[in-house]
């Protein structure tokens, strides 16, 4: 009877050490996986350029299988097509997991619906909104840390802007002809206004088409015109005939520099801070 009595005591014991072991494991493993990256993206395609840059400081250009054929960020990568004109077949052949669009309007639901892949859409409209999509997608590739410390370093390039005297007014022109201007919903005036100055233009689009005689009425003390893609070679503003009585400042910047929101708007602003107090190229 006492043999028995220690033999069932022996097998209980092992028992419970079983499954206590078994406990560990589980827990062991658990922590495992919760100390893995939460993103199961591996193949993504971008079809808004300012984003490349952004994946190249998170350090996941190497999940990139896509680019549009305006996008240079990222070497030796297959080209599908325009931001507005995708290739889907092509799309689907590189077989991505992840579509970064610039815009619902850019990737509507017609195209959602021919391709597999979770779609992100990127449109921040200013620094702000800049910064927040940066953490979502560090977020969604399981690289925090890394979209912290770039969060940090562009919130850290701001603290460079020197406060002025007074605050400059702005017109910012997109294109020339027909006159095409940045309204309150594009990413420049944010520029504009981090770098100390006020985009007149108060409409609430991204761009809007004005007249000559509204610029003449609004008299900026800056009007900035861009030049690449969107305006190519436009005439210098002083040299046309109906600005002769326009007394701006006629500054020349980038397109690629200015007009796309992404972790360049934060070098644009200081950029632009240092030509309203007259240290920058103009």
């Amino acid at each position: 009877m006492i043999q028995k009595t220690e033999n069932r005591i022996k097998k209980t014991g092992r028992v419970k050490f079983g499954h206590s072991l078994i406990k560990i494991l589980f827990q062991g493993l658990l922590l495992c996986l919760m100390a893995l990256p939460a993103s199961a993206y591996e193949k993504i395609i971008v079809l808004y350029p300012a984003v490349s840059p952004m994946l190249i400081e998170l350090g996941v250009s190497d999940r990139v299988v896509g680019t549009t054929r305006s996008d240079h960020a990222i070497k030796d990568i297959v080209q599908v097509g325009s931001h507005l004109r995708p290739n889907i077949e092509l799309m689907n052949a590189l077989d991505p997991d992840l579509i970064i669009a610039g815009s619902r309007r850019a990737f509507p639901v017609n195209m959602k619906e021919r391709v597999k892949a979770d779609i992100f859409y990127y449109d921040p409209a200013t620094l702000d909104e800049i910064l927040v999509k940066i953490k979502k997608i560090g977020a969604m590739l399981g690289r925090e840390d890394k979209a912290e410390a770039l969060v940090a370093r562009l919130k850290s390039r701001l603290s460079e802007i020197t406060p002025l005297p007074h605050q400059p007014s702005v017109i910012y022109e997109v294109m020339a002809e027909p006159l095409r201007v940045a309204g309150n919903r594009s990413i420049v005036t944010s520029i504009v206004s981090a770098a100390g100055g006020k985009n007149l233009v108060s409409i609430d689009k991204k761009h809007a088409v004005i007249s000559t005689e509204k610029v003449l009425k609004l008299e900026p003390d800056f009007y900035i015109y861009q030049v690449g893609p969107m305006n190519k070679n436009p005439e210098p503003p002083g040299e046309r005939p109906f600005y002769r009585s326009l007394k701006s400042k006629y500054i020349r910047i980038n397109e690629l520099e200015f007009a796309r929101p992404g972790i360049n708007a934060f070098d644009a602003a200081v950029k632009l801070n240092r030509i309203f107090l007259g240290a920058g190229d103009e």
